[in-house]
């Protein structure tokens, strides 16, 4: 591994999301002397990867980073093939819909169809899930054995007092996942949160990435008709995407 890459990495990653950190805070996270973490900084703003606040030294992402995610975003032909039936799943739910893949143990959403009823919403594309507490992630760990191994190899986080902590009741509840092809999250992550999620199978018959719909607690569990309509949309990009069956062996 070179250093000097995998320490600028590592700064972005400190970055990620709406962070602003300042250099004392970084060379304190990555135990490095300020001088040294200046130098990269100054490295990754040069070529636009990081940004300085406009009145504070602060620094947080930078926009080239936006043009980099457009373009792998782009290269994605799960996203490409599944654009058409997460429009069609959120528009016969009324529900937004979320494709996500793994991200080192993590769940990178990589498409996000908002509510269709004409609401202000957050948009989701870009952002990362916890595996453990989602049901992208739970969908992603049931079918991925090396990704689940590094998942229950961690400890776990606590985020909500309904997050499931524990790697054996984790393991069950994914036995559960795979029977139904379909998993479930109820506040584990956000509270006032719920989702359902259901996985995509590629030409090989490999789970390469998870549909999902995001609904309010209260309307939790979901009607017949969403389940119905979310396995649908997942079968239906599977079989664009060159799959034979569904759903997954």
């Amino acid at each position: 591994m070179i250093q000097s890459i995998d320490r600028a990495a590592r700064i972005l990653n400190l970055l990620q999301g709406a962070r602003r950190l300042g250099i004392s805070d970084l060379a304190s996270a990555l135990d490095l002397p300020p001088s040294t973490v200046h130098g990269l900084v100054k490295s990754l703003s040069a070529h636009g990867l990081v940004a300085q606040e406009p009145a504070g030294n602060r620094y947080m992402l930078g926009p080239a980073l936006l043009r980099l995610s457009s373009v792998y975003l782009d290269t994605l032909d799960v996203r490409a093939r599944a654009l058409r039936r997460m429009h069609e799943l959120s528009l016969g739910t009324g529900l937004a819909s979320r494709l996500g893949v793994n991200l080192n143990g993590d769940v990178l959403v990589i498409h996000h169809d908002r509510r269709p009823d004409g609401t202000e919403q957050m948009p989701e594309t870009g952002l990362t899930l916890p595996a453990h507490a989602s049901a992208l992630g739970k969908v992603l760990l049931a079918y991925d054995d090396e990704m689940r191994g590094d998942v229950l190899a961690r400890d776990l986080d606590d985020l909500t007092e309904n997050t499931v902590t524990d790697a054996a009741a984790l393991t069950a509840e994914l036995q559960g996942v795979r029977r139904d092809a379909l998993a479930v999250e109820r506040e584990e992550a956000v509270l006032g949160d719920a989702a359902l999620a259901a996985p995509v199978v590629d030409e090989s018959g490999s789970v390469i990435a998870a549909v999902g719909v995001a609904l309010p607690v209260e309307e939790f569990p979901p009607r017949d008709a969403v389940v119905r309509e979310l396995r649908e949309a997942a079968r239906n990009i599977s079989r664009d995407l060159g799959a034979s069956s569904w759903p997954p062996r």
